[in-house]
């Protein structure tokens, strides 16, 4: 900056202070700036003793050091799990806390999560543990579930040789459609009458009664339902026999539940007997029948086939006896044998409750020797065996392999269907049923996790379509006052849950809730009439079951009835105390008593109907058209219109909602405040008459407008 020919050796040097900050402080804080040269310090000190200013280089060389010095500290890697580090996972867990504990970031795990295609891509959606376990994999950790085996019995394995073990009856399991003669024919078969104690003749509830044959051959016999609504007690009996008997009526056909008798068997893969009754009636044709059953795989042995068909009358007893020698055949050729000295292996028939004697269970032993005093299980309950029955009432000490009985001594009801083990032990059975009642609790809980993820996915979604509109709204308001939009865009509308509710506010309204608590006399007929209940058509207002029970309706019942806005209570085939029905008349909750399935389930549509809100149309019932306009003077001098009209149509009425109609608009509707003829009141005008007429609150009535009169028609309810 300086020409070196200004450079001159000075005579004289005063000695000069080499503090320099104060200098460089009013141009630049940084306290470390470049080197200035010597001869630029030597030039200034000659030329004038005001420092010369910095040079723009040296300061760009300080302001780039002093950012270099405040640089911040790059940004550090989070670390990761420790690759073979076990993880404790939980049986459920959301996917912010398996982040937490396996200690990654929220949205590197919903990138990992997204890399190995799983769609719960939200902080609080909820995983297995076999998913949480797949993903603390991906992180190369190693997850730990808490193994949930517990004490648990099984039954023995049966052997490969049943030779040596002795031979068992049969069990035969009834089959068929709803009034084709089942129970009828088991009547005829152990010369009993059950029919005449069952209501309406159908049979409610699985039967198992035990039968000698003439010929001392014993046969355990299960009579199932056959109404629509028991079929889960039809699979139950298929699945528990050896033998089915499916009865078809000569005169009726195959009907619904013949067909899904058919398919239960087969399904069961049972050999079939196919017993075509009522062949006694006039005009039957039992070929007919066995042709008709082709169409279903049950190809009969006279057109070709290996399925026996017998032709019998269960009312007369015509054919039964042959019927009862192809099963004792058919058993001598399955070679059925049974172990009679292992620990009992049964199934549950029925269970219910009987005053006197608790809880009660009808169970069908498959293998070993159910005793008095034994020990056993049946899904969460187990019982010390205190007493045993038969089908007559007979007490019995001991039952074996196709035996039934009548078991008490049961601490809590077992469920229908439940596999019936022998525990060596009392402390065993309680510790197996606390093991099993938490896995069934761990099952709940998993099966839930599907449809609160499905919701929170719905919340999601909405959440998100909502924010983009908000977005795209102010968006749009920015650019109106920017001028790119000529008008100011329409305000957002508010959401009211879904889609369908902006424009159709009825597609999300909720439908009406009819609770409901079923008492039935036996566990399968309360989960009969539980499953026909959510079969009932729900659109407009829905039956839902708060509980069920086995026994006669309680006051406790009663108490969780009417805790619950008109809740009703069903008592089938069981009966309330008449301190229960006070009570229930106190707390005013109804109890339905009914004993046969299809009554009852008649009575609920009704009911549901009675609950449904009355829907009124308006019906066109008269028609008038303005002559004339008067004027006339009212009390305290005030100046009325009326219309003096003439029916055309029909039939006007003082009461009825009336509306008055120009050019086809509507212009009032209400309620008339004046219908005269001449001076006299009237309460209505058919066609052809003149009257005067006055409205409420409206005056402009013009010649020639017409007067229609309405009449409110309620429309019939029906269920959806």
């Amino acid at each position: 900056l300086i020409p070196k020919e200004s450079f001159a050796p000075p005579t004289k040097v005063e000695p000069v202070p080499k503090k320099v900050e104060p200098v460089l402080t009013k141009v630049d804080p940084v306290p470390t700036v470049a080197k200035v040269p010597d001869s630029a310090v030597k030039s200034e000190l000659v030329t004038n003793s005001t420092p010369a200013p910095i040079p723009r280089s040296a300061l760009n060389a300080a302001a780039a050091l002093d950012r270099a010095q405040r640089k911040k500290p790059s940004r550090r890697r989070h670390r990761f799990p420790k690759r073979g580090k076990e993880v404790t996972i939980p049986l459920t867990i959301t996917v912010d806390g398996l982040a937490k504990l396996l200690g990654v970031p929220n949205d590197h795990l919903l990138r990992k999560m997204s890399g190995m295609e799983m769609d719960k891509l939200a902080s609080d959606y909820l995983l297995t543990n076999e998913e949480a376990a797949d993903i603390a994999l991906e992180y190369g950790v190693v997850p730990v579930i808490p193994d949930d085996k517990g004490p648990e019995i099984y039954p023995r394995i049966t052997p490969n040789d049943m030779s040596m073990h002795p031979l068992r009856p049969p069990v035969v399991t009834i089959m068929g459609h709803v009034d084709h003669g089942k129970t009828t024919l088991l009547d005829t078969l152990r010369s009993s009458s059950i029919t005449a104690s069952e209501a309406g003749g159908i049979t409610q509830h699985i039967g198992a009664f035990s039968v000698q044959l003439d010929g001392g051959e014993n046969i355990t016999f299960l009579d199932t339902p056959g109404h629509a609504a028991f079929s889960a007690m039809r699979a139950r009996g298929a699945n528990a026999t050896d033998i089915v008997v499916l009865v078809v009526a000569a005169d009726d056909g195959v009907m619904p539940q013949t067909k899904e008798a058919i398919q239960h068997a087969l399904d069961a893969d049972v050999p079939i007997i196919v017993a075509i009754n009522k062949c006694d009636k006039a005009g039957v044709d039992p070929s007919q029948i066995k042709e008709e059953l082709l169409q279903y795989g049950i190809q009969t042995e006279d057109l070709g086939g290996d399925i026996q068909a017998v032709e019998i009358s269960a009312l007369k007893g015509t054919g039964v006896d042959e019927l009862s020698e192809n099963i004792v055949t058919l058993a001598e050729v399955l070679d059925l044998r049974a172990e009679v000295d292992i620990p009992v292996h049964a199934t549950v028939i029925e269970s219910q409750v009987e005053k006197g004697h608790g809880n009660i269970a009808s169970v069908l032993v498959k293998r070993g020797t159910l005793n008095i005093g034994d020990i056993i299980i049946a899904g969460t309950a187990w019982c010390k065996v205190r007493n045993m029955t038969d089908d007559r009432g007979n007490s019995v000490s001991s039952v074996g392999p196709a035996g039934a009985a009548r078991v008490t001594g049961w601490k809590e009801i077992p469920q229908a269907g439940d596999m019936v083990l022998q525990a060596e032990s009392e402390a065993q059975a309680k510790s197996v049923v606390n093991h099993r009642v938490e896995k069934r609790k761990n099952k709940s809980q998993l099966a839930s996790i599907s449809s609160m993820n499905d919701k929170r996915r719905e919340t999601h979604a909405r959440e998100n379509i909502e924010r983009a509109e908000e977005k795209a709204h102010a968006r749009a308001v920015r650019e109106y006052y920017q001028g790119i939009r000529s008008s100011y865009p329409d305000p957002l509308e508010k959401k009211d849950g879904s889609e369908e509710g902006v424009d159709n506010p009825e597609a999300n309204k909720p439908a009406l809730l009819l609770p409901i608590i079923v008492k039935g006399d036996v566990s399968g007929t309360v989960e009969a009439v539980e499953a026909a209940l959510g079969r009932l058509p729900n659109k407009k207002i829905k039956p839902v079951v708060l509980n069920t029970g086995v026994g006669p309706v309680s006051e406790s019942d009663v108490a969780i009835a009417s805790s619950s806005e008109q809740c009703v209570i069903i008592a089938f085939n069981v009966k309330a105390d008449k301190k229960t029905q006070n009570v229930a008349k106190r707390q005013k909750v109804q109890i339905m008593s009914s004993r046969i399935i299809y009554k009852l389930l008649e009575d609920v549509e009704q009911l549901m109907l009675d609950r449904l809100p009355s829907v009124f149309v308006d019906d066109l019932q008269g028609e008038a058209v303005v002559q004339q306009i008067f004027d006339i003077t009212m009390k305290g001098n005030k100046t009325a219109s009326i219309a003096g009209s003439r029916v055309t149509s029909g039939l006007l009425t003082k009461s009825a909602k009336t509306s008055v109609l120009r050019n086809d608009k509507v212009l009032y509707t209400g309620e008339i405040s004046s219908f005269k003829n001449v001076k006299s009141d009237i309460f209505e005008a058919s066609k052809g008459q003149e009257f005067g007429i006055a409205f409420d609150g409206f005056e402009d009535l013009r010649q020639g407008d017409v007067i229609q009169s309405f009449r409110q028609k309620e429309l019939p309810k029906k269920l959806e």
